[in-house]
Parts: C-alpha cells; sequence; structure tokens
C-alpha cells in the first residue's frame, strides 16, 4: 500500500510508481471521488467521449433487442 502525508495547502503526493503505472505528469488534470467514505484519485481522460467509443459494443444491438422484446411483449397482450 502506497501512503503519502497531506500538505498544510492540502497537496499529495502521488508516488512514483502509481503515476509511472498511469501515465501521469505534471499538469496532467485527475478527478477526486468520494464514494461515500472513500476517497479515490481517477487520471481524466482528455477526450472521454472519444475514449470511451466502442465501449458497450457487443453482438447483439440494443435497440433491436428492446424492439424485439416490445413486439413480444404485444404480441402477448402486455
Amino acid at each position: 500500500m502506497n501512503t503519502s502525508t497531506l500538505s498544510e495547502k492540502g497537496w499529495v503526493v502521488i508516488p512514483q510508481d502509481l503515476r509511472k503505472r498511469y501515465g501521469l505528469k505534471k499538469g496532467d488534470k485527475v478527478h477526486i471521488v468520494d464514494y461515500g467514505g472513500v476517497i479515490a484519485i481517477v487520471p481524466a481522460s482528455e477526450s472521454p467521449i472519444k475514449n470511451s467509443f466502442g465501449m458497450l459494443k457487443g453482438k447483439t444491438s440494443l435497440v433491436k433487442a428492446l424492439v424485439k422484446a416490445r413486439r413480444q411483449d404485444a404480441e402477448q397482450g402486455k
């Protein structure tokens, strides 16, 4: 476990091995996230939309699956 000390100004140093692992360098942006009692430091993406492209890619189109389910419901009188 890596441990850092909070400075008087609220600064925290991210240990070198973690900066290398996540490719963090001077000037990079990070998000500070509160998960209800747990604080996480998350690297900010330069282009979140571009980076998430294809993330939900699957064999079945969600729209086609929804249309099929609605059609089946209609046939059953739901």
